[in-house]
């Protein structure tokens, strides 16, 4: 019987986290989509609100340059991307949501945008961490 009782406390222990997991991962796409929507409104401050940690330890990691600070990222952002037209329409794909912990996640994937003149693309790795306004990136090294 305490075998019985232990194997069925395990499986909702183990069903419990693999719902959270899921859970966090359903929420870490959705900060994605909104933040690819908002990018192709052509809305660079909801894209950095939706996504990105409002902190001065926000970290931005692009080529060989290492951008500190949200504000400082979303001014690179407006210098690089000052028109629609250079912005483009925003795609993400190919992600992984490897949920580490209840409030980290690690996510690869691609990104490409589809501009009139050019279609950029690359790669990317994401640090996310859950505050109290949600699933937020720490991290982002986008090459």
């Amino acid at each position: 019987m305490k075998i019985l009782f232990s194997l069925v406390i395990s499986i909702v222990f183990v069903s419990g986290i693999f719902a959270q997991t899921e859970k966090s991962a359903v929420a870490i796409r959705k900060v994605m989509d909104d933040q690819a929507a908002a990018w192709n409104r052509g809305d660079l401050d909801a894209f950095m609100s939706i996504g990105y940690w409002r902190s001065d330890k926000l970290k931005f990691v692009s080529g060989d340059r290492i951008t500190y600070g949200w504000q400082q990222t979303l001014d690179n952002y407006n210098r690089t991307y000052a028109t629609k037209a250079l912005m483009g329409t925003l795609t993400f794909s190919d992600l992984e949501i490897e949920v580490l912990s209840k409030d980290a996640a690690f996510v690869t994937g691609s990104w490409h945008l589809k501009r009139e003149k050019d279609d950029p693309k690359g790669k990317f790795t994401l640090l996310f961490r859950k505050f109290k306004e949600g699933w937020r990136i720490v991290a982002d090294h986008s090459s």
